[in-house]
């Protein structure tokens, strides 16, 4: 392995450091046609989020190719900026399709979504952490504070001992999923039909007295990851009610 690597080798180039100013299009044709001279390119991800940034992913068909890619075009200037290249952390999405089949496709976006998730969770905590140590030095810490009255009378805090609130969207996975926002005339019949064609499905749970919310629950993470990705942002019902599905807070 070229010196100075820190990831194991793989059919996959990570690239970095690449000037965030020219459009993807743009980006994607010149990376496209540096790299295809080492081998075959079967994807080429690059995004505009901020995150990710500056950033490609490479997919060769072969390992070789790659690290011929690496050895080759480590620290090339690409619109006056020199690339950074290593091997990526983990196998692609194309990767695995190549290599494997349609279900070991489908575990491996279902593990892939789960480790976004739960950085996702981690890193909402943090901030979440940052906000409270900023208040605090400024003196201006809720529990300084009065108590406010508009939460009415017996009304509980869903978060008694004052810590980091991670918000739903965030939530890490859980085999049992939150639905919000369902047609009032959608019953166990009616969500059964939905979400039972996941993997590992067990129940519908409705809330005696409370109207468009629900519990589904699913045999392990897996399921629910699957049901989640495939129904978050589904209408439903005759005025095209849009439901919320996150993980259970546990």
């Amino acid at each position: 392995m070229p010196s100075g690597l820190i990831n194991p080798p793989s059919s996959t180039v990570y690239v970095k450091n690449l000037e965030e100013r020219i459009k993807i299009e743009q980006l994607k044709e010149a990376l496209t046609e540096i790299f295809s001279e080492y081998g075959n390119v079967i994807d080429l991800v690059a995004k505009t989020n901020l995150k990710a940034k500056g950033q490609a992913f490479i997919v060769f068909d072969d390992s070789e190719a790659a690290g011929r890619a690496i050895k080759e075009v480590q620290g090339f200037e690409l619109f006056d900026k020199p690339m950074v290249l290593d091997y990526a952390k983990t196998r692609s999405d194309a990767t695995v399709l190549n290599d494997g089949n349609v279900d070991e496709f489908e575990a491996h976006k279902r593990r892939r979504l789960a480790e976004k998730e739960r950085k996702q969770a981690s890193e909402a905590v943090e901030a979440q952490k940052k906000l409270k140590r900023a208040a605090t030095a400024n003196g201006t810490d809720a529990a300084a504070r009065p108590a406010k009255a508009s939460r009415g009378t017996g009304l509980k805090s869903s978060n008694p001992a004052g810590g980091p609130v991670v918000p739903e969207e965030y939530l890490p996975p859980n085999k049992i999923l939150f639905l919000q926002n369902l047609p009032d005339d959608y019953d166990v019949d009616s969500l059964t039909s939905i979400f039972g064609r996941f993997e590992g499905f067990r129940e519908v749970r409705l809330v005696p007295g409370r109207k468009g919310i629900a519990f589904i629950e699913y045999e392990a993470e897996a399921g629910a990851i699957s049901a989640k990705e495939s129904t978050a942002g589904m209408t439903l019902g005759e005025e095209g009610k849009v439901i919320k599905v996150v993980y259970q807070r546990k």
